[in-house]
């Protein structure tokens, strides 16, 4: 994986930390992995048979 770095409102940030502080995420970083996967197969209409491997499971 590549690290990046991008500014973010604070609400979003509030946001996920609620999400992480609730258990549906372990980290801020694995919640925007899983938001960018989700918008790439949604964007780009990817389906489970032709999307690219490195996208169909995110650690």
């Amino acid at each position: 994986m590549k690290l990046i770095s991008f500014k973010a409102p604070n609400t979003y940030l509030e946001g996920l930390d609620e999400l992480v502080r609730a258990g549906v995420y372990s980290s801020r970083s694995e919640a925007i992995r899983i938001a960018i996967r989700d918008l790439l197969k949604r964007e780009l209409n990817w389906k489970a048979g032709n999307m690219p491997a490195s996208l169909m499971e995110v650690d």
